[in-house]
């Protein structure tokens, strides 16, 4: 298997692409219904919504097709699975790290982290323990030894997924992809520290509605103050190499973030029903 990527996600990010992904409640009909999708990963919302780890791990389950398994002739999921965690970065709760990852999900994305030591925590949280002397060895792994559930989603053995369950891009070969929130005026002045200081992280993702409602524009997402933000951000992480996420990608805005150097693009999937409208306007109840 060497070469093989499971996480497309990373796989984008490590060639210099976009990657296009959504958030979803962890519900099996929404995990369906993604199959079907371009979708290149799917974040399973699980901060502003419950932590039901069952429902989690149906959700990672329907996510897969056995045709799309079949045809495509490959382990890779169609869409890679990860999960927004309900922990801020200053609560540490690595064991809702640990119980994602053992599902089998192939990222975590931490909500408000404003500190090196907190940055420093989500890595160490996603990976197993090396000792001093190890390549690697920072952070400091702290994953306890559970994957069997993840080893079967993923279809790879034990030793295999050992090789593979390390973070990227601390890990060449890595899988996990661990992404950080930055979401205050405190995170964005210590965002350089993370990244100088944290390897291991994969991905930054704008919270663009908690720091507007810190900086008391509340979901004025276009105001000058809450551009600047965003573009302070982006500079940051551009001399750095590392990829930035913007969470709220519609047809409207999707140029702008394109041309602003966003290059993992979240936008929400939407249902629409043109037999209803249809119907409505040829019966004069539009």
């Amino acid at each position: 298997m060497t070469g093989f990527r499971h996480n497309k996600v990373i796989e984008r990010l490590a060639a210099g692409e976009h990657v296009f992904a959504t958030f979803s409640a962890a519900d099996p009909t929404a995990a369906v219904e993604l199959t079907t999708t371009d979708y290149d990963g799917v974040v399973f919302e699980m901060e502003h919504k419950p932590w039901d780890i069952n429902a989690l791990k149906d959700s990672f389950q329907y996510l897969l097709s056995r045709r799309q398994v079949f045809e495509a002739d490959s382990l890779t999921p169609a869409v890679t699975p990860m999960v927004r965690i309900p922990a801020n970065g200053a609560e540490k709760a690595q064991w809702h790290a640990k119980q994602a990852l053992d599902l089998g999900a192939f990222g975590v994305i931490w909500p408000h982290v404003s500190t090196v030591e907190e940055a420093r925590n989500a890595v160490a949280a996603c990976r197993y323990p090396r000792l001093p002397d190890t390549a690697l060895y920072e952070p400091a792994g702290l994953r306890g030894d559970g994957p069997h559930a993840a080893t079967r989603y993923w279809g790879i053995s034990n030793i295999e997924y050992y090789a593979k369950a390390d973070v990227w891009p601390l890990a060449e070969d890595g899988e996990i992809l661990v992404g950080l929130m930055i979401e205050d005026q405190l995170g964005i002045k210590n965002l350089p520290d993370m990244l100088d200081q944290v390897p291991g992280i994969g991905l930054i993702l704008i919270g663009e509605g908690d720091m507007s409602q810190e900086l008391g524009f509340p979901r004025q997402y276009e105001h000058p103050r809450v551009l600047e933000c965003k573009r302070r951000i982006l500079d940051i992480c551009n001399e750095r190499g590392i990829a930035v996420g913007h969470p709220h990608v519609t047809d409207g805005n999707v140029k702008q973030v394109l041309d602003d150097g966003y290059r993992f693009l979240m936008s929400a999937p939407v249902r629409t029903y043109p037999g209803l409208e249809k119907a409505r306007e040829l019966t004069g109840r539009a």
